[in-house]
């Protein structure tokens, strides 16, 4: 018997839809450290594998929205997937899903900062998370570019890879590369369309 949760978007009411949608972005938000690009992980094997309410081309498209956005990365990925489901109702109920776990982890860490600051066991244990979010992170940049490569569309391989070696060997804002890539991307738009029209 299939889960209701993991029914089509169709068979189920607003209400359950609403309650998905603030549950797994709080899950989500509660247990994943790193920063936006885990998190953007998550949202994939959540939304995508698991609940097939948006596409992998649709993740990559939002990705590179949430990115060029001004804000952390995280919270833009939960608002976009919010808004692509439910639109501004969504999009608020995935905003307050992401708020909240990293307000009420922070508030109990201030409280009790000064007691665990020094403490060796603690440091430990954030040294070892390092390794996990690095290999969470290398996992999200592999799916990410395979869905890339997978479209065959040469300009896109090509301005991935140099947005690459832009980054590593020369040091170039991301601000910049992706203003570039915006510029390409939507001057490749226009190209194809008119191409189709001309057809």
């Amino acid at each position: 018997m299939q889960k209701k949760e993991n029914r089509p978007l169709e068979e189920l009411s607003a209400l359950q839809i609403y309650w998905q949608l603030f549950k797994n972005i709080f899950v989500i938000n509660s247990c994943t450290f790193g920063g936006g690009f885990v998190i953007i992980g998550m949202i994939k094997q959540t939304f995508t594998e698991q609940l097939h309410w948006i596409s992998e081309e649709e993740v990559l498209d939002m990705t590179a929205i949430a990115q060029s956005a001004p804000g952390p990365l995280g919270i833009n990925m939960a608002i976009i997937t919010g808004y692509r489901i439910r639109k501004i109702p969504g999009a608020l109920v995935c905003t307050l899903g992401a708020v909240l776990p990293p307000l009420i982890i922070i508030s109990v860490i201030s409280i009790f900062y000064n007691q665990f600051k020094d403490n060796a066991v603690i440091a430990l244990a954030l040294q070892v998370m390092r390794a996990g979010v690095a290999a969470v992170i290398l996992d999200v940049v592999i799916n990410l570019a395979s869905n890339i490569i997978k479209r065959k569309n040469i300009l896109w391989i090509l301005l991935m890879v140099a947005a690459f070696i832009a980054t590593v060997f020369f040091n170039v804002s991301a601000i910049v590369l992706i203003l570039i890539c915006a510029v390409v991307g939507l001057f490749d738009s226009i190209r194809c369309k008119r191409s189709d029209e001309s057809k």
